[in-house]
């Protein structure tokens, strides 16, 4: 009988990231997932077989502390969940510097600090590190200008997980590592809101199907659920 793959899912309390984990949970993953209060992750808790760590990804020292706890742990993916939609006027003179420099943290710099801290638990060759991007993070498609800085932001993760694989290839030689950044779709969550596309069963089946279909395969690539490719 072959071991179960192991995935460790940052940011899991509601919407796509607790959908990831019921798909990967039906897969038969050993699923870790993170929230930032366990107290308010009641549909996760009552999911069977998942372990779940407390984890704001915002605090450094709560990364570190993560790191320590998971220490020696080697996981098939890690999947980068956690983000915010920002403020609600998204209009350069309409948002605060707190605002902006929350958005941009929290969307961009958080997940690629914490990609840097977990990198060296991901299975060699096989393993996949995926990040929850977006196609509005595309700077070709001129869609949804009323989401200016939510859009800017998520181009800024598309480019910081793009420096991220090129220091990390220049510095680990021959180890060979996958990275997605991945558009979930238009999803019916509470940022997506109800008149979206589709729901989240759809959008993360999709997702686990892609991580499945880009093992081994090396590079960084930004596709969509249905695993269309889609413009930086």
């Amino acid at each position: 009988m072959s071991t179960a793959k192991t995935a460790l899912v940052i940011g899991a309390s509601r919407g796509l990231g607790l959908g990831l984990v019921k798909t990967l949970l039906a897969d038969g993953w050993q699923v870790t997932a993170t929230v930032r209060n366990p107290q308010n992750a009641d549909a996760l808790q009552a999911l069977v077989k998942v372990r779940i760590e407390k984890l704001d990804m915002d605090d450094q020292q709560a990364v570190i502390a993560l790191s320590q706890r998971l220490k020696g742990e080697v996981f098939d993916l890690l999947f980068v969940n956690a983000g915010v939609k920002g403020p609600d006027v998204q209009t350069p003179g309409g948002a605060t510097l707190a605002e902006v420099g929350q958005l941009f943290f929290t969307n961009a710099v958080a997940p690629i600090n914490l990609a840097q801290r977990f990198v060296g638990q991901i299975r060699p060759d096989t393993g996949v590190l995926a990040f929850m991007s977006s196609v509005l993070g595309s700077v070709t498609m001129p869609d949804a200008p009323e989401l200016a800085l939510y859009k800017a932001s998520k181009a800024a993760l598309n480019s910081m997980t793009n420096s991220f694989v090129t220091q990390f290839n220049e510095q680990s030689g021959e180890q060979k590592i996958t990275v997605l950044s991945l558009h979930p779709g238009w999803v019916k969550t509470d940022m997506g809101g109800e008149g979206a596309d589709i729901d989240v069963d759809t959008s993360t089946r999709g997702l686990v199907d892609q991580v499945n279909a880009y093992v081994g395969k090396g590079g960084h690539h930004f596709v969509n659920y249905r695993g269309e490719t889609i413009p930086w």
